[in-house]
């Protein structure tokens, strides 16, 4: 096999694994919430216990988590922006306005990303590549219509809104950071365990300071769905979905958020009785079709 064809097999991986982990934990999320335990507890274990695998990690790899100084305020940003502020915000969107809109406003995130891409990493994208982008996103719009055309009914929507599209904002300026940190010369694996541990100190400071103190429950689908995000869907989704972004791009790797949604429907579908309307269906078309587009190799 060629070099070329290797780098584009192994590409796949990085961007299929994360996606696919992360499609699973819209599923996986849903025990969390029905528990009672507070959202910033949940967060805060899921990303504490992610955090401490990912120090025995690279303690494993013979990576050192010392770090200069300088990187920690960096870091500190990192994990309060992205793994705090991001986490929380999608939570508190939901609860005002509809998930189908929260899974569209997500897939803006590609557009940010090549912005930012653009600005402070000089990566450039193609037309064809932001337009099949493009086409990627009415597709999602597509399958959640009769969720966003209700939208307007809810009288907090324009707060849930603004709160979303804060957790895009969030996403993408802690795309950045972390890849900052990187190009220094930075190991991922000890830069993203210290920013994941920041981010669950703050989330768990926030929780006590606002009276909602600290709370655990001990219960297996509690217990096995908080690993199966502190190990899946934050250790193994973004050590992979960051190594894609140094190989490709933020702009590419953020179409992971656009095709994610697809995914996660047809979880939905097996576990919990979704079924799709045409327009749904025609809306993953579109969507998987235009994201086979983007991803195909320039000649």
């Amino acid at each position: 096999m060629s070099t070329v064809s290797t780098s584009h097999a192994s590409n796949r991986w990085l961007f299929w694994g994360p996606t696919l982990i992360w499609a699973s934990t819209w599923h996986v999320i849903l025990y969390q919430l029905a528990s009672g335990v507070p959202v910033l507890n949940s967060v805060g274990w899921r990303f504490g216990m992610a955090a401490l695998m990912l120090a025995g990690f690279a303690r494993w790899q013979k990576l050192s988590l010392k770090l200069p100084l300088s990187a920690h305020g960096l870091m500190l940003a990192t994990g309060i922006v992205q793994y705090s502020g991001n986490y929380y915000s999608v939570y508190e969107a939901e609860r005002h306005i509809p998930s189908g809109l929260v899974a569209v406003l997500f897939c803006l995130m590609v557009f940010g990303n090549a912005l930012s891409g653009r600005i402070f990493f000089a990566q450039r994208v193609t037309g064809r590549f932001l337009a099949a982008s493009a086409g990627a996103v009415a597709g999602v719009v597509m399958i959640f219509w009769p969720e966003i055309a209700s939208t307007g009914a809810r009288p907090t929507a324009a707060y849930g809104l603004a709160i979303g599209l804060a957790a895009v904002l969030a996403a993408c300026i802690g795309n950045v950071l972390t890849l900052t940190l990187t190009r220094r010369g930075l190991a991922l694996v000890p830069v993203l365990a210290w920013s994941m541990g920041y981010g669950a100190a703050f989330l768990l400071i926030t929780s006590v300071a606002s009276g909602q103190g600290l709370h655990f429950a001990w219960t297996p689908e509690y217990v096995f769905s908080l690993l199966y995000l502190a190990v899946f869907g934050s250790v193994i989704a973004f050590v992979l979905y960051f190594k894609l972004a140094q190989r490709d791009g933020t702009a590419r790797a953020a179409l992971t958020g656009v095709v994610i949604p697809v995914i996660a429907l047809g979880i939905s579908a097996i576990f919990e009785g979704w079924r799709p309307t045409l327009l749904a269906l025609a809306g993953m078309v579109l969507c998987l079709g235009s994201i086979y587009v983007a991803t195909r190799p320039q000649r």
